[in-house]
This record gives structure tokens, C-alpha cells and sequence, in this order.
């Protein structure tokens, strides 16, 4: 099983958005048995918060699946808990590099990288792109999850 966390800053719009959209591809694919995934901040300042509503608005125009959410903050301990933490943009990924004293295991990884475009996905609580970014992230999740579903015909082949 892969165990996926999503990082984003506040935890209320992009993480919580690739949280949802991973799990439902992992849903409608039938491979519950396969992930796990949760989704964290890289700061306090929405702590305990909700789907911010437009992010939760556009998941639901969508048709993704929304489970409940609550904003909650990365830990350095988490980094041994995950094999995939994934961010959203280039000072998430700077900041968990700092957390984690590195990234020794290569765990950190941009969520773009697995479409092969080196991009970050904006935030939308300030741009209100809230549709660009959820074709962004949209993307993002489908390119991760069937890089995830291929590499697990290696890594699991013997279990």
C-alpha cells in the first residue's frame, strides 16, 4: 500500500481539492486496497478549518466525491509515516526540504513533476483560479495515480 500525503499552506483549498480528486480516481478505479492519502498544511494559520467553499465548490461541479475535512499541520514525525508527500508549489516543498532536515528517502515531490511539466499550481484563496487549478491538480492526480498503479505491478509482485 502507498500511503500519500498532499502539502499545500493552509490546507483548505489545494491539498484538501488533490486529497478529494485522488481518492475518488482511487474509488471509480477500485483500488481502495492500493492507497491511502491524507492532505496537511504547512502552517497553522487555517487550522481545523474546513474545505475552503470554493474549492469545495468546483470539486462538486466536478463531480468528485468530498469527504470530511479539517485543516491539520504537517509534523516532522510524519515524514517516516508516508511514502509520497506531495506539494503544491516550490515554497511547500522548500519549507518541508527545511522540516525533514532534507529528503533522504526522496519522499518530496512536486505534484506536477508526475505530468512532466515543472510547474507549480497557484494558489487559488489568492487568485481565485479556483477552475484552472482544479484541472491543474486534476491532472496532476491522474498522472500520479497511474504512475502509482504501474510502479505497483513491481513493487507488489511478490506479496
Amino acid at each position: 500500500m502507498y500511503n500519500i500525503l498532499f502539502i499545500c499552506y493552509g490546507n483548505i483549498c489545494r491539498s484538501p481539492m488533490a486529497e478529494m480528486i485522488f481518492k475518488d480516481l482511487v474509488y471509480k478505479n477500485n483500488k481502495k486496497y492500493l492507497f491511502n492519502c491524507d492532505s496537511k498544511a504547512t502552517s497553522m494559520e487555517e487550522y481545523g478549518n474546513g474545505i475552503y467553499p470554493k474549492a469545495k465548490k468546483v470539486l462538486e461541479e466536478h463531480n468528485v466525491t468530498i469527504e470530511k475535512h479539517f485543516s491539520s499541520m504537517i509534523k516532522k514525525e510524519d515524514y517516516k509515516n508516508y511514502d509520497y508527500i506531495i506539494c503544491m508549489d516550490n515554497m511547500n516543498y522548500n519549507h518541508l526540504i527545511d522540516l525533514f532536515d532534507g529528503d533522504k528517502d526522496n519522499k518530496v515531490k512536486m505534484l506536477m513533476s508526475f505530468t512532466g511539466k515543472d510547474e507549480e499550481i497557484e494558489d487559488p484563496w489568492y487568485t481565485d483560479r479556483f477552475e484552472k487549478v482544479f484541472h491543474q491538480i486534476n491532472e496532476g492526480c491522474i498522472s500520479l495515480f497511474n504512475y502509482l498503479v504501474d510502479k505497483s505491478k513491481t513493487d507488489f509482485s511478490n506479496e
